[in-house]
């Protein structure tokens, strides 16, 4: 059959459409440099051993979020009953997506931008998005870090900063500590310096800007020559932090008000099961508590030797995920146990002081000194760990050591977690051929820098606010919309049966029937149920965020200005943008726009687009055999130039 194609200038990715058969059938030819195989990417950076990389995915993997969300979300959707919907999501959901993920990567040795380009080119836009997500969530997710870092350092003095209200010159406490607390004044007015809404920014912090210029230089530092750096920082990221919790699990089991802690935690409230938010709850910090569509899994499996058992690697991984936030979870209940003992201790004691008949009264006691009113203050996040923390730590005997290890374990977590969301945006942009020609230590140096800048809207007395606005906005639609879309390409376009052949390739294990219930039917209706419901959520819903009141001592519920909220639809749609934008580009063949994004393999795929492979793994001797080299001396010149240096794609549609 003779083929003739125009050749066309642009990017080698970019369709050319030709005709081959009379009835016009549309056939995309893609050609490439037959030299430069992407799941043979020798130059690839490999991992040192085996030990680096499960250290480097599980301090990826287990964040911030384990200590600060999973508590909060255990205490207000049914106690001990959560578990159930989390680990049937995690099951279903979180462990599925993973493997693609990890698995694709692994097998194509590029980072997520390289990988949807090879599956197919109109998916480039992919990559790009997660891109775009995971550099949004890297400036705000480093603020954390630098808010630790100011805490930190704040720690090492006795009594500790936030033991108690600040005075005035004739003696009384600052009005607005006393209206609130001592641990809150601290947050808010000490470290923040907090304004009294968005619309005023309250100008930089100089402490803040300082931390956040050190967070960032801590964390050039950490990946400045990628895995080569970063992966001997991750012994003491991923481990440090199960010492500690350790540490406060031994010393807070043995406090008084531990087990009233526990047990208002873990007492399983059945009925709420029957409420569909606390599944859908579930869902969502199963699939953000794995960091999936980040891009970052795809560039850690792709550090992995070919014959890597990543299925194994995705269970044992998995599994530490869900013990660590069950084993987090019993040690901050059991420490917030011990705060409400305490305030309920002292509520007495001043109850006895001022009026002793009342407090004999077990009536008025359970109104105004109930434990369990204590322990229904919920708090998640920086409430959490600023806060509510903070001063269950200031009622320890030996305070400032108990702050010192708890704010380093913060920044252990943090920057693992860091340190894996920079690598899926490195690995994204040294997918592109033109950054190919800078030393990793420039580029990377330079994405810091730009991090740093941007990030210094953080810096400003409205920057808790800007921050509230980043997590509520640029890591959610478009973040699980990502997520679907790669699970639809990797099943219905690379094809199910083609990446369970790799699998199996890879392991020596084939994925059976949960496999491909999993990743074909349950995880795209779970993670299209979490899209949609926070679409609805968003419009149904007014958007607000806490305002901190001065004058009440006490944050309120304040909505976001027109001009804030026309920003959080920009970020949404920056995210989403790409897939829609590289999809229009190269399916209308604008290749003036296009860009050289990397080299690939050339692969003939002879396939629908829906039910199988789109890419098939050929050696040069399937387009050369015996009768064709009796026949190459008839060609042309030009003809077996190009079959010397080419192979060729045809996909049909």
């Amino acid at each position: 059959m003779a083929v003739k194609a125009e050749t066309r200038n642009g990017h080698e990715l970019s369709p050319l459409n030709v005709r081959l058969t009379d009835d016009g059938a549309g056939v995309t030819v893609v050609l490439t440099p037959a030299g430069s195989v992407a799941q043979g990417n020798e130059e690839r950076a490999s991992w040192d051993n085996k030990m680096q990389f499960m250290l480097s995915i599980i301090g990826y993997s287990v964040g911030l979020g384990n200590i600060w969300r999973f508590p909060y979300l255990c205490q207000q959707n049914g106690g001990g009953a959560f578990l159930i919907p989390f680990l049937i999501m995690l099951v279903l959901e979180g462990v599925p997506l993973f493997l693609i993920e990890l698995g694709i990567g692994q097998k194509m040795r590029l980072g997520s931008l390289g990988v949807w380009n090879t599956i197919h080119p109109w998916l480039g836009g992919l990559g790009i998005a997660s891109c775009t997500v995971t550099f949004f969530v890297a400036l705000y997710y480093n603020v954390i870090i630098t808010w630790c870092f100011y805490y930190l350092f704040n720690s090492f003095q006795y009594p500790l900063p936030w033991a108690s209200c600040p005075r005035l010159e004739n003696g009384s406490a600052v009005p607005e500590c006393e209206k609130s607390s001592e641990t809150a004044y601290f947050w808010y007015r000490t470290t923040l310096d907090v304004s009294p809404s968005m619309e005023d920014s309250g100008g930089l912090k100089w402490w803040i800007v300082l931390c956040l210029l050190l967070a960032w230089s801590v964390v050039f530092c950490i990946v400045m020559k990628g895995i080569q750096s970063s992966g001997k920082v991750v012994y003491f990221t991923s481990m440090f932090p199960y010492i500690v919790l350790t540490i406060f699990f031994i010393r807070g089991i043995t406090l008084k008000g531990a087990s009233a802690g526990l047990v208002h935690m873990y007492t399983p409230k059945i009925d709420m099961l029957l409420n569909p938010n606390v599944w859908l709850d579930a869902a969502t910090q199963v699939f953000y508590s794995f960091g999936l569509a980040f891009g970052s899994l795809i560039a850690f499996g792709s550090y992995n030797p070919p014959k890597n058992n990543c299925v194994r690697d995705v269970i044992l991984v998995s599994t530490t995920n869900a013990l660590t936030a069950i084993y987090a979870s019993v040690v901050v209940f059991a420490i917030l146990g011990f705060k409400a003992r305490a305030n309920v201790d002292k509520c007495i004691f001043n109850l006895k002081l001022t009026d002793p008949i009342a407090a004999n009264s077990t009536e008025y006691l359970d109104e105004h000194c109930s434990l369990a009113k204590q322990l229904d203050q919920a708090a998640e996040g920086t409430g959490l760990a600023f806060i509510v923390f903070t001063q269950a730590i200031v009622e320890l005997p030996g305070a400032p050591f108990w702050a010192i290890i708890f704010f380093l374990m913060l920044l252990s977590l943090g920057i693992g977690s860091q340190i894996g969301i920079l690598e899926g945006m490195l690995s994204c942009i040294f997918d592109i051929d033109f950054f190919k020609r800078i030393r990793k230590q420039y580029l990377t140096g330079f994405v810091c820098i730009t991090c740093f800048c941007v990030g210094l809207i953080f810096a400003t007395g409205a920057g808790e606010y800007w921050l509230k606005l980043f997590d509520s906005f640029a890591g959610t639609i478009g973040l699980v919309m990502i997520a679907l879309l790669e699970m639809i390409a990797v099943m219905f376009i690379y094809g199910h049966e083609k990446f369970t052949q790799d699998i199996e390739d890879m392991t020596g294990y084939r994925p059976g029937p949960y496999w491909q219930i999993t990743w074909r039917f349950l995880a795209p209706v779970i993670m299209t149920c979490i899209l949609v419901s926070s679409i609805v959520f968003r419009i149904l819903n007014k958007n607000t965020y806490m305002a901190w009141d001065a004058n009440k001592g006490e944050t309120v519920e304040t909505e976001y200005p027109d001009w804030v909220m026309v920003v959080a639809i920009l970020m949404v749609c920056a995210s989403i943008f790409p897939i829609f934008a590289v999809f229009l580009l190269r399916r209308f063949q604008c290749l003036k726009l296009d860009v050289d994004i990397h080299q690939g393999a050339i692969r003939r795929i002879d396939t629908t687009v829906s039910t199988k492979e789109m890419m098939a793994d050929v050696d040069l001797d399937e387009y050369h055999d015996d009768s064709e080299d009796e026949d190459e001396e008839d060609c042309p010149p030009s003809r077996q130039r190009l079959g010397k240096t080419f192979k060729m794609e045809v996909m049909d549609f």
